[in-house]
């Protein structure tokens, strides 16, 4: 991971405050909450394999492809910009909106997917934690956005600021009741942050996701663009340790309770309420209850997903399509036939088309040109083997409740 790097701090206002303010940053050893807790740490390490497991290898990367789109939008959509999958589709074919303001956040989504595809690839491995690798997501996402979008309003002194990509904040700020730490005091609580988070083993740091999601929102490091790079770094620690393949998304069940999402982060600022609660300044109790929010939306998103793409359900949903296709003549003939051979191998050479669909050589690849102009199948060079694709305009029919279906107008 070379091509990240600290952020050089200037001179800035440290009003000298202990790092011992954002404790407990784990669930104590003796906590009579963390049997119950590890216990759905350890049903999500199961769940999260078995849905893996469960899925053809052809059908990995594309539901991957697509849910990298609705972990943008449902991510955005917390932060108030509804960008729809499709259009974020067509922001990645550079193809955009006329009205300035839809053509901004297409490109902020573009940007979103740029890092979480760079996480993706396992870039970010070891760093999901740390640091550098935090202010290394904040610099790719920031680099990419449009002027407009870079810069932000002091609510009280109407100040207009701009953000720099991958820079610390270098003033005070609000974020609802809370106060974060003086600009100067950052970079020591990303240090004890980054100590902490960054050192666990598989299951405590499972179990300590939620706990990192909401003390890197208590210190709130960057000036703007801190709740879509927690939400990013959240992604990549269940990336690394439940090993997801990116085939499920946190995101979509926190924006589907954001309000219950926002209470229980905010609740998180509290402080100790008595001597039941923990023995830090931070409230345990709050803690565990964000944590245990947490956990069950991770198990709720793959219940949903393993609902939804069953692989004979799915079959049948695809298949339904392609036959309605051919049916209005939008397809040619045996177009269902190919997808189903795409579905039941994973991929299919190209040499091997015209012997599956029992067509001449010509036919078979006008079928193949046109299903790849529907962005049903990747298109890759000629040569590469076929491999199915969840294009988000189809994801109503074929994966119905994904997200929201896009309004017509």
């Amino acid at each position: 991971m070379g091509d990240i790097k600290h952020d050089i701090s200037r001179d800035t206002i440290d009003r000298g405050e202990d790092v011992g303010m954002m404790e407990p940053t784990l669930l104590a050893e003796g906590s009579r909450f963390r049997r119950d807790l590890t216990d759905l740490a350890l049903e999500l390490v199961s769940r999260s394999a078995g849905f893996r497991r469960s899925l053809p290898p052809g059908i990995v990367t594309a539901l991957a492809n697509l849910v990298r789109s609705m972990n943008c939008y449902y991510s955005n959509l917390i932060e108030g910009h509804d960008t729809h999958p499709i259009e974020i589709e067509r922001a990645l074919k550079n193809e955009y909106s006329q009205d300035t303001r839809k053509r901004n956040l297409q490109l902020e989504a573009k940007a979103h997917i740029q890092v979480q595809r760079w996480i993706d690839s396992g870039h970010l491995r070891g760093h999901a934690t740390t640091r550098a690798g935090l202010t290394e997501i904040h610099r790719r996402f920031c680099v990419e956005l449009p002027e407009e979008l870079l810069w932000v309003e002091d609510p009280e002194t109407h100040e207009r600021l701009r953000v720099v990509p991958g820079e610390l904040r270098q003033r005070d700020v609000r974020v609802g009741r809370h106060i974060p730490v003086s600009p100067g005091a950052v970079p020591r609580f990303f240090d004890r942050f980054e100590n902490v988070y960054s050192r666990l083993g598989k299951t405590e740091s499972i179990l300590a996701a939620a706990a990192a999601h909401h003390r890197f929102a208590w210190i709130h490091p960057f000036l703007d663009g801190n709740g879509r790079v927690v939400r990013l770094m959240s992604h990549a620690t269940l990336l690394e340790t439940l090993e997801t393949g990116a085939l499920w998304s946190v995101a979509r069940g926190l924006a589907r309770r954001v309000e219950t999402y926002k209470e229980l982060l905010a609740n998180c600022d509290r402080g100790r309420r008595n001597d039941l609660d923990g023995r830090e300044p931070l409230s345990e109790e709050v803690l565990v209850a964000f944590t245990r929010f947490f956990l069950e939306t991770c198990l709720d998103q793959i219940t949903f997903m393993e609902n939804l793409v069953q692989p004979e359900v799915l079959r049948h949903r695809i298949l339904g399509w392609a036959e309605g296709q051919m049916r209005h003549k939008a397809l040619p003939a045996n177009t269902g036939k190919l997808l189903e051979a795409v579905l039941y191998r994973g991929e299919l050479p190209r040499a091997e088309v015209a012997d599956v669909l029992h067509v001449g050589v010509r036919q078979g690849q006008r079928i193949v040109a046109e299903l790849v102009k529907a962005n049903v199948l990747v298109p890759d060079d000629s040569r590469a083997p076929l491999r199915i694709a969840f294009p988000a305009t189809l994801a109503s029919q074929w994966m119905p409740g994904l997200f929201p279906e896009k309004p017509s107008g």
